[in-house]
């Protein structure tokens, strides 16, 4: 299946693109945010496709991830390709009634990356389907040599209370939390955006994962933190509870509940490395590539169902 999609989410998209079908992303000059083409990923499924040219990708289907991608679609290619719009955000403001810019219309299916998504957003008569999260394994990688907490947050100054990132001070009075991130560098324990795969490796050698965010979908970060094997402490916000087995560290709303398995985590080295087997075990189980890629392939199959040899 030829599949046209925008590079949005670079950490989604490195998931979804593994699919075995052939997928183009629109480039530009201008680059971002609409023709930002592979972006030097390496993604060797991947084409570049001119921004205004979409047509030559000869797309069998079309996932949106912005709203105003339709009118670059519709433009091009009208109404005959079949389309799907990838939600991967929890609603931002007035959240349980906030209607989604899709739910007037039932001929383009919404899909949620979370169920707690999908319960959130009014999707009104637009067809809804939840895929959860599937990331490739990075790997149990974890060693925990370092007494401290890491966190992966962007933007930590312009996003504080959205990420929680102004609650990593009372962490901080327990054990050194180490930052890491777009917009980290200069910030207490700021390590910047560092990539993968020596983001793994710096990240395992920390003790505990902290994920602070209060709001938002359920973020890769956490994700590929469990699969390398760390122990988690995470606010009770959103999709986290679901996501993260009481075994595998804590999920709490309360601050000092956090704080104080942080430092039982910290100061308990065996303790940890039993949490951190918990919480890969969990993600491998709940998160897995070939899931992610097998519900995609059926929803594809669906959408366009003439295409033939759509399913793998």
């Amino acid at each position: 299946m030829r599949i046209l999609l925008w590079h949005v989410h670079g950490s989604w998209t490195d998931a979804f693109v593994r699919g075995g079908h052939e997928y183009f992303v629109p480039a530009s000059p201008e680059g971002a945010p609409w023709g930002l083409g592979r972006a030097g990923r390496q993604w060797p499924a991947v084409t570049e496709v001119p921004l205004d040219r979409l047509a030559d990708a000869q797309p069998d289907v079309v996932v949106l991830q912005r709203v105003e991608e339709a009118a670059f679609v519709g433009a091009q290619l009208g109404t005959r390709v079949p389309q799907i719009y990838l939600e991967h955000n929890a609603p931002r403001h007035g959240a349980a009634v906030s209607r989604h810019p899709m739910a007037g219309q039932d001929a383009i299916p919404i899909v949620h990356v979370t169920s707690y998504n999908a319960l959130m957003w009014d999707n009104g008569i637009a067809p809804v389907t939840v895929v959860p999260h599937g990331i490739p394994d990075p790997g149990e990688r974890y060693t925990g040599e370092l007494p401290a907490g890491a966190a992966m947050i962007n933007e930590p100054r312009r996003r504080e209370r959205v990420t929680g990132a102004d609650l990593l001070p009372a962490f901080r009075e327990i054990a050194p939390v180490r930052l890491f991130g777009m917009g980290t560098a200069g910030l207490p324990g700021g390590q910047g955006d560092v990539p993968p795969p020596r983001l793994y490796d710096e990240l395992a050698r920390h003790r505990v994962y902290l994920h602070t965010a209060r709001w938002t979908s359920l973020g890769l970060s956490l994700l590929e933190a469990m699969l390398l094997g760390m122990p988690v402490v995470a606010v009770a916000s959103t999709a986290a509870p679901g996501a993260v087995p009481p075994e595998a560290g804590v999920v709490s709303a309360d601050i000092e509940v956090l704080a104080r398995r942080f430092r039982e985590l910290v100061h308990e080295p065996d303790f940890a490395v039993l949490a951190g087997k918990a919480a890969r075990e969990h993600a491998l189980a709940h998160f897995g590539l070939d899931a992610f890629l097998a519900r995609w392939d059926r929803l594809l199959t669906e959408t366009a169902p003439a295409v033939e040899g759509a399913a793998r």
